[in-house]
């Protein structure tokens, strides 16, 4: 490390600011492709909502009649966590709207071993505890970016930046253009995670779908959960439940709004947890054991990229020449307000690709997005935000922001081939559709 402007300075072909599983899967396959990479995260953990947020399920690998979609690094992780015996196997459910969905249980806290494991053996740098302090733009390039750590403030110079922050904190500060909501939209609702238990499996299992639904209700009528669901996962290494049964609507880019988010989520889920105990068969003998370290954020900007994906593309499903990731969630919206959910499903067969171009923020030559801030339209993102989806999404921007910082003269992500960029992602066993 070096020193400029009188602070400790590093030069890097791919700075990945953010190390969510998207941040993760990107950092990996960059620096399986070559490159050196720096991985800043703000935790002293890797994992976002995946660990921090303890989502403690990953959703929708298949359509609803099993024809896989997600591949590549995120089975990889999974076929890791198995190791550690920390993961359940597929398993297909049946949602209280008659949709059915697979999914692949976790423990949130191994899963943070994992991730260790890849970025360590992939020669990724880590830095935890740093956060993004100031971005230096000249035109189109980001010059550098200001870290705050526990060693100073430390400058890096990038070839290529990937923001996969979630909230795309890297490129706010460097002035891009970012989406509006439409009229009528309103940003959708976080949440605050909560383990609970033991929990008699056996018995909650079994409540069929209407009873599950006329339990929710009820719940939310007596105001004792917020949201009309009961909607959990299950944590391998223990008899416990993870649920996602708040509902807190904010702006979680305004720091007073987010600051009473957190208090307000945990006392919904003080709530929730009483109900379960009353309520619900099989959770008779459990209690609330843990909240996530922080509530879950859906929905904050959305970068303006080249290509603006939409709801209707999905719903098409719309083939794209430069497509990099394939999925099959449905438009799951959760309104700010209310106990329901926007629900479309997708069809029994149905999935639909995510665009290179997407990830590219208009205005910036030597900038990716990937994550739930990518270009998209309010709709388009209930689908596209999950875990799963990310993983797929961040293990295309690593590796075509290796091949940008690993072309000659000045990096553009503009000028990666598409053709061979598809090729690489289905060498490394992503799919990305035809």
């Amino acid at each position: 490390m070096s020193q400029a402007n009188g602070r400790a300075a590093m030069t890097v072909d791919v700075l990945v600011c953010g190390g969510g599983v998207a941040g993760t899967m990107a950092a990996v396959a960059a620096a399986r492709q070559g490159a050196s990479v720096l991985l800043v995260e703000r935790y002293g953990f890797l994992g976002g909502n995946a660990t921090g947020g303890a989502v403690a399920q990953f959703n929708s690998w298949q359509t609803e009649n099993g024809r896989r979609v997600i591949a590549g690094l995120a089975s990889e992780v999974v076929e890791r966590l198995r190791a550690y015996q920390a993961a359940g196997e597929h398993e297909v459910f049946v949602m209280s709207t008659g949709h059915r969905m697979d999914r692949v249980g976790y423990a949130p806290e191994v899963l943070k071993l994992v991730l260790d494991d890849l970025v360590t053996q992939a020669g990724v740098q880590p830095m935890l505890h740093a956060q993004v302090c100031g971005v230096v733009r000249e035109g189109e390039r980001i010059q550098a970016v200001h870290l705050l750590t526990k060693s100073g403030v430390i400058e890096v110079n990038p070839r290529v930046v990937i923001d996969t922050s979630g909230d795309i904190d890297v490129l706010h500060r460097a002035g891009a253009d970012f989406l509006e909501l439409d009229a009528g939209d309103a940003l959708q609702p976080a949440t605050m995670m909560f383990r609970f238990g033991p929990i008699d499996f056996a018995r909650f299992d079994a409540l069929a779908p209407a009873e599950m639904q006329a339990l929710a209700r009820q719940g939310y009528e007596s105001g004792e959960l917020a949201r009309a669901a009961l909607h959990s996962s299950r944590d391998p290494y223990s008899t416990d439940g993870w649920f996602n049964i708040s509902r807190l609507g904010i702006d979680a880019t305004d720091a007073s709004a987010l600051s009473r988010a957190e208090i307000e989520g945990r006392r919904q889920a003080w709530k929730a947890a009483a109900y379960l105990r009353r309520a619900v068969p099989g959770c008779e003998g459990g209690r609330l054991q843990a909240f996530a370290t922080q509530v879950g954020i859906r929905e904050t900007r959305r970068v303006r990229g080249d290509h603006v994906l939409t709801a209707e593309e999905l719903l098409r499903p719309e083939r794209f020449a430069d497509g990099i990731a394939c999925g099959a969630y449905p438009i799951d919206i959760h309104p700010a307000a209310g106990g329901e959910l926007i629900y479309s499903g997708l069809g029994a067969d149905h999935a639909y690709q995510i665009p290179y171009r997407s990830l590219i923020p208009s205005g910036l030559c030597n900038a990716l997005v990937a994550g739930r801030g990518i270009s998209a339209t309010h709709a388009a993102l209930a689908a596209i935000r999950v875990m799963t989806i990310s993983m797929a999404v961040g293990q295309a921007a690593g590796t075509a922001a290796a091949m940008a910082s690993q072309a000659g003269g000045a990096p553009d992500v503009r000028r990666v081939d598409a053709a061979a960029l598809r090729a690489s992602l289905v060498a490394q066993g992503s799919l990305v559709g035809e």
